[in-house]
C-alpha cells in the first residue's frame, strides 16, 4: 500500500522530493491536501482548517502582527517527470520542484519547527493555482473565509530564484473588434473590409511608449502589446469583422478600473466597433514600506527586484495587505519538462525565513 503521510521532521530538500513524489495536478489535489492537513494537525500549535481542498493553519500567541505564508499546491501536466531525481551535484529534478513544491516544503518546516515565531503566522496551502481564475483556491478562500486570510504582511512561496520580487504588475487582455460589410473580393468596393479597418489600431500599438515608472524603489516597465488578431470568412470574402487581442501589463499605481480607462483612451479614435475586457487580474503594490516588510528584506539578503509577471499577490492586495514573492525556484524552469531545483538554494530559503522569524 503505497505511503500518504508526510514526515515534516525531513529537511526541506527531502521534503520536497516527497512532495513531488506526490502527484498533485490541478484538479487532482485532494490526496495531498489530505497529507498536509494530517501533518499539520498533529502539531499542538497550530490551529487548522480547511476548505475544499486548501488547508489553512494558524498560531495564536497574541502576537502585535500576523505574517502569511502561501502556496498552491498544484502543478502543471506531468511530462514524465515524475518520480524526482536527485544528481549528484545537488540538483533536485521533477514536476513541481521549481513550481512550487520546494516552496510548500518550506512553509512545512517552517510550520512544523517554528513553534514561538515573532510573529503570528497564517500558513496557507491552496489548490487549482496553475488553471483559470474561477477555480483558484485562494480566489475561493477570500470569498468563502476572508477572515482566515487576515494579516499585515504576506509572502509568497512562489519561485523568484531566492530573490525578493515585489508585488506583481496587473493583466489586462482586451477584445478590439472592427466592423466592415461583406462582399464579394471582385467586387470589394460594394463592402468595407474590417480588416484593414484595424490599421489604426496597430499604428497606434506600434507608436506607443510604455511608462517605466518607479514605486517603493523599484522600476516597474509596462507594457501594451498585440498578442493576436483575427478575421476574415472565405478568399473570395471581404471581411465584415475582425479582432486584435491586446495585452496590458500594467505597474501596481493603477487601480484596474484605471488600466481599464487607460486603455480605452489609447484607442478612443481608432475605429473599434466593440470594447470587450476578457480577463483581468490586478496589480500589487510591494507594500515595502511596511516594518515587517523591511525586516523580511534584511533578513533574507537586502536586494529586491520587482514582479513583471501576475501572481497571487494581487490577491493579498485586494484585499489590503502588502506581499511580496520569494521562493527558492528559478522562474524560468517553471513548468517545463527539465524543471528542477538546486537543493542549496532550499535549505537557503528555510534558513533564511527561519532567521527572520525567531531572531
Amino acid at each position: 500500500m503505497a505511503d500518504t503521510s508526510l514526515d515534516l521532521t525531513l529537511d526541506a530538500a527531502a521534503l520536497t522530493a516527497r512532495l513531488v513524489d506526490f502527484p498533485s495536478e490541478s484538479g487532482t489535489e485532494e490526496p495531498l491536501a489530505d497529507a498536509i492537513e494530517a501533518a499539520l494537525r498533529a502539531l499542538p500549535h497550530l490551529t487548522v482548517d480547511r476548505y475544499g481542498n486548501n488547508v489553512i493553519a494558524r498560531t495564536d500567541l497574541g502576537r502585535p502582527e500576523r505574517v502569511i505564508l502561501a502556496g498552491h499546491i498544484d502543478t502543471v501536466p506531468i511530462a514524465g517527470n515524475v518520480p524526482s531525481r536527485l544528481d549528484a551535484d545537488g540538483v533536485l529534478w521533477g514536476c513541481g520542484t521549481c513550481d512550487m513544491k520546494s516552496g510548500v516544503a518550506v512553509q512545512l518546516r517552517i510550520a512544523a519547527t517554528v513553534p514561538a515565531p515573532n510573529h503570528d503566522l497564517t500558513f496557507i496551502f491552496y489548490e487549482n493555482e496553475e488553471v483559470q481564475a474561477d477555480l483558484n483556491g485562494l480566489k475561493h478562500l477570500a470569498e468563502a473565509h476572508p477572515e482566515w486570510l487576515r494579516g499585515d504582511f504576506a509572502v509568497l512561496l512562489e519561485p523568484s530564484d531566492g530573490e525578493v520580487e515585489g508585488g506583481c504588475q496587473g493583466t489586462l487582455r482586451v477584445l478590439l473588434r472592427t466592423a466592415g460589410e461583406r462582399a464579394h473580393s471582385a467586387r470589394a468596393w460594394m463592402g468595407a473590409n474590417a480588416v484593414h479597418a484595424a490599421a489604426p489600431i496597430l499604428a497606434r500599438l506600434a507608436a506607443y511608449e510604455p511608462r517605466h515608472p518607479v514605486i517603493d524603489g523599484l522600476e516597474y516597465r509596462e507594457g501594451l502589446n498585440a498578442v493576436g488578431i483575427s478575421g476574415g470568412v472565405a478568399g473570395n470574402v471581404i471581411p465584415d469583422e475582425c479582432t486584435v487581442t491586446v495585452n496590458f501589463r500594467y505597474a501596481p499605481d493603477r487601480t484596474e478600473e484605471e488600466a481599464v480607462a487607460h486603455v480605452r483612451e489609447v484607442f478612443a479614435d481608432c475605429g473599434v466597433a466593440k470594447f470587450v475586457v476578457d480577463d483581468h487580474g490586478g496589480a500589487a503594490r510591494p507594500g515595502l514600506s511596511h516594518p515587517a516588510a523591511a525586516a523580511f528584506v534584511k533578513a533574507v539578503g537586502g536586494q529586491v527586484r520587482p514582479k513583471y509577471g501576475w501572481t497571487d499577490v494581487s490577491r493579498f492586495s485586494a484585499l489590503g495587505i502588502p506581499a511580496v514573492n520569494y521562493g527558492p525556484g528559478n522562474p524560468h524552469l517553471a513548468h517545463k519538462r527539465d524543471e528542477r531545483v538546486e537543493i542549496e538554494k532550499i535549505l537557503a530559503g528555510e534558513a533564511r525565513l527561519r532567521a527572520w522569524l525567531t531572531e
